[in-house]
């Protein structure tokens, strides 16, 4: 179905569709050429083991780049940093464009090509729900380790001679523990693409970071299990040769072994607390363990030196790029407006944003309460529509854990200032939505599981009502555990009310209540509303990078990486080399490293700073124009300011969700019943709960028994 068929055709005159096929061709170009250095980048991950590339290959590169301006680093910038950051500026002014492009939507037509591809093939399993394209990509990426580790160890075999010294197996063991590091290299080069939240890589393939956090999981096992086999054997190949010693030597001009132990040691504290259980039942251990990271890093860059170092640079400078913009965003004091609590203590926080400022349903933000934790960032789907309340955003908290515990008291009991500090990182935004694409949709959810399909079913109302675009069937599965809980259904008309008629929406709600057999107490009136009086200084939510958030991307990372290679040019042209003459045996490595270090971390500040306060001045400008507008109407009283009863939903489109809803007491969804009998030819099918309800959805959509069934995989890894 063409979503966007509805819309009136532009005059002749502008001729928009001619330009926006232009601008096609133009997108598909570039993203052509991203593909072709991305390739070449990893053609060169793929040869690095070969003698070709260590004979031939590798001396003409240093000959070429070994210049006084960047020694022996230049070799490994020009081709490991280079291409990436490359892709990523041009990704960046790619996706700018594409926003900018009139017809993206029509263009997110069904793919007949991926659908087989996109099917789940792997359900139940220690890597969860696994589509055909990523189980496709995993093989690659492990005969790509194979492959570097077996030609490694091929190459490095042949060239090992017996000596009186070592024994031959000594020497292969040396040798099998430096390739093993060698390979866990490889790994971290791709470790922080899928942490990076604002990056353009990630987007440029279809994928977001939420989405991409699982991939970062599975590198990060891949990571510790090859640079622990690393450390493991060289700490039996020292024993076994007498040189146990070796363990506390820190190398001025070679490898630091004391640096590369303690990197270890982080990364196996940090590895620890990723298991499953611990990081379900001790989050805050986890999360503040996970910090880590940093030591990791810092003494893995001590061990090996800044030129090896970066090969695995763009990853990490591309991650520091984005925790800095989200410091400085995090930094701003949010203008919250009002809280919704639910009987089933779940709670819709209302925020204020710019009303420029638009983002796709599915998107996610952080938050942060000082009052509650002064350190703890917790993900939270948005459950508003930037199309149906352009001045709002909304989430929805459900209590599970001691801090939405504490977060819930907190609203409950009266707030002596009538306002709650909060920080926000984000939206986080999927770069399509990919659920216009199907002539029908059934959502699937158990519990607070129902959060993401709010926005997408706001969504559909301002599309139905505001734009008068046709909507496809839609059909909503939720379970809950207790009657109360069917309040959250309440949470599908937004606060406001304005333009929220489910009348013209094909919606059809099944709720099934699990535990009760007939509904307990009365509901109806129990939703509270608490009013905030926000400060004046209290800005909004915006992008932190404005409207252009894309182009001021790519400025910062080109402008930052640039003034990075000049300091570093003048640092080894005037400092280093007149020093050690490029031979890296005279000036400290470590030295070296924390100059480049602090260099970095100088240019990055510099330039997102920069960027930030710039964009922060029309972002407080269209915050003044606004603040009027956020506070309660003049007509309530002042005791009714801060907390009373809802402020009841016109009754117009609360009479339309309840003639939409059936609800059923005592018994579970048939989900396999209930999707089979789906009768239209393209059906999307989405879940968002528990893990077992999740991969039976999924199992039924990969069976084979119905091929309309299109299962949309969503990720709540974060």
């Amino acid at each position: 179905m063409n979503m966007a068929s509805s819309s009136s055709s532009p005059s002749p005159m502008s001729s928009p569709s001619s330009l926006d096929d232009k601008n096609l061709r133009i997108l598909k170009w570039v993203k052509l050429l991203l593909s072709v250095v991305f390739v070449g980048w990893i053609m060169i991950w793929i040869m690095a083991p070969t003698n070709t590339y260590r004979n031939i290959w590798s001396p003409k590169l240093a000959s070429d780049t070994d210049s006084t301006y960047f020694g022996k680093q230049g070799t490994n910038i020009l081709i490991y940093t280079f291409p990436i950051l490359f892709i990523f500026v041009l990704g960046c002014i790619y996706l700018h464009m594409e926003k900018g492009s009139e017809n993206t939507e029509k263009r997110s037509g069904l793919n007949t090509r991926l659908v087989a591809w996109k099917r789940p093939v792997l359900v139940k399993g220690p890597l969860g729900i696994v589509s055909g394209i990523e189980l496709a990509f995993i093989v690659m990426f492990l005969a790509l380790l194979i492959w570097c580790f077996a030609t490694y160890l091929k190459g490095s075999f042949a060239r090992l001679r017996p000596t009186a010294q070592e024994k031959l197996w000594q020497e292969k063991l040396d040798s099998a523990a430096l390739r093993l590091g060698l390979i866990g290299n490889l790994c971290c080069a791709f470790l922080f693409f899928p942490v990076s939240r604002g990056s353009s890589i990630l987007p440029l393939i279809g994928l977001t970071s939420e989405s991409s956090i699982k991939y970062h999981i599975w590198l990060g096992h891949t990571v510790m299990v090859l640079f622990t086999a690393h450390g493991i054997c060289y700490v039996i190949y020292w024993a076994a040769t007498h040189q146990i010693d070796e363990m506390l030597k820190w190398d001025k001009t070679g490898v630091a072994n004391v640096a590369g132990e303690i990197a270890l040691l982080s990364g196996l504290a940090l590895w620890a607390t990723t298991i499953p259980r611990i990081r379900r039942k001790m989050f805050e251990v986890f999360f503040y363990t996970h910090h880590l990271y940093i030591l990791f890093l810092f003494f893995y860059l001590m061990h090996v030196g800044i030129s090896f170092f970066c090969m695995i640079l763009p990853g990490v400078f591309l991650f520091m790029v984005d925790r800095y913009l989200r410091f400085l965003q995090s930094r701003t004091k949010i203008r919250l407006l009002s809280a919704r609590l639910l009987p089933s203590e779940a709670v819709e926080l209302n925020f204020s944003k710019t009303p420029g400022f638009r983002y796709k349903p599915l998107s996610t933000v952080f938050l942060n309460i000082p009052s509650v934790s002064s350190l703890q960032w917790h993900p939270y789907t948005v459950s508003s529509s930037s199309s149906l309340e352009p001045e709002r955003l909304s989430v929805i908290i459900k209590k599970e854990g001691s801090w939405t515990q504490k977060l819930y008291n907190i609203l409950s009991s009266s707030l002596p200032d009538g306002r709650l500090d909060v920080s926000v990182e984000g939206p986080y935004s999927p770069t399509t939505m990919e659920f216009l694409r199907y002539e029908s949709l059934v959502m699937v959810s158990g519990g607070s599981g129902i959060t993401p399909f709010i926005s997408i079913i706001r969504e559909f109302i301002s599309r139905s009502n505001t734009l008068n675009i046709p909507t496809p069937n839609i059909l909503l599965i939720c379970a809950f555990k207790t009657s109360a809980d069917l309040t959250m259904l309440d949470l599908l008309l937004p606060i406001s009310g304005n333009s929220s008629d489910l009348s013209r929406l094909r919606l059809r709600i099944e709720a099934f209540v699990t535990r009760e057999k007939a509904p307990v107490g009365d509901t109806e009136n129990l939703i509270r509303t608490v009013w905030f009086k926000p400060r004046p200084s209290d800005s909004p939510i915006a992008p932190v990078l404005g409207q252009n958030s894309w182009l001021w991307l790519a400025a910062i990372v080109s402008s930052s990486f640039v003034a990075y290679l000049v300091l570093i040019g003048i640092l080894q042209r005037y400092y280093i080399y007149p020093i050690d003459h490029n031979t890296n045996r005279v000036y400290s490595y470590a030295s070296g490293s924390v100059l480049n270090l602090l260099f970095l971390c100088f240019c990055i500040a510099a330039a997102a700073s920069a960027a930030f306060v710039w964009n922060k001045r029309g972002n407080s400008k269209e915050a003044r124009q606004i603040q009027n507008m956020d506070a309660p109407t003049p007509m309530v009283s002042p005791s009714s300011w801060f907390y009373n009863a809802d402020r009841e939903l016109e009754s117009a489109p609360k009479d339309s969700l309840v003639k939409t809803t059936n609800v059923h007491f005592g018994q579970r969804p048939e989900l396999k019943r209930m999707l089979l009998e789906i009768e239209d030819p393209n059906v999307g099918v989405m879940s968002s709960g528990p893990s077992g309800m999740r991969h039976e959805v999924a199992s039924i959509c990969s069976s084979g028994l119905a091929d309309n069934l299109h299962f949309e995989s969503i990720s709540f890894t974060w």
